[in-house]
């Protein structure tokens, strides 16, 4: 989720430098730092089930399950996506991984339109990536997108769907990335604050 900009480094090299030594985590859009903020426990529930399952299914494998804590260079910008895959050779001490194959994005409101659009178009710009995944938090549903020669190609994912990811050789029924909510309390409007 998107907070605020703040006037700093104006490349990505000056970001990656000046990221380091701040408290909060922060996005490069490809013009400023963008302050990332918290989530909803729906967000969070879905997102580590969404590691878990990929990890279960991933072990012995070269390739990599990786969390929110990990950023992606994409496209002249720097990411973090709330999941992804990458299954190339790694340095433990890399804050930074260029080669995602698989990316999944939460859906919130906040972030929506950037995950639907900037970012869409990012992860194009990136060759590595063959598969973009919106899933929502509201509802259990999602749209896989697989890269084609020209463009992405989208499928949408009901209760019951299985999600395949022939390009890390695993499929995950949708269905288990909502394990623990409620769907009909995820239409529910969210509570007014206190």
């Amino acid at each position: 989720m998107s907070l605020a900009r703040s006037p700093a480094p104006t490349t990505v090299a000056e970001f990656l430098a000046w990221e380091e030594r701040q408290e909060l985590r922060w996005e490069y859009d490809g013009f400023a730092p963008v302050a990332m903020t918290g989530g909803t426990v729906a967000h969070d529930t879905i997102q580590s089930n969404l590691v878990i399952a990929l990890g279960n299914r991933l072990r012995g494998t070269p390739c990599r399950v990786h969390g929110s804590n990990l950023k992606i260079e994409v496209a002249g910008r720097v990411r973090y996506p709330d999941v992804f895959v990458a299954c190339t050779p790694f340095n433990p001490r890399e804050t930074v991984r260029r080669d995602p194959v698989v990316v999944f994005e939460v859906l919130s409101s906040g972030t929506a339109r950037t995950d639907r659009v900037e970012k869409m178009h990012e992860y194009w710009e990136t060759p590595s990536i063959q598969r973009y995944v919106l899933i929502e938090q509201d509802a259990v549903s999602a749209m896989a997108f697989t890269r084609g020669e020209e463009s992405w190609s989208g499928r949408v994912l009901w209760p019951g769907s299985v999600l395949a990811l022939p390009e890390i050789g695993i499929e995950l029924p949708l269905d288990e990335l909502y394990e623990g909510l409620d769907p009909a309390a995820l239409r529910d409007p969210p509570p007014p604050p206190e």
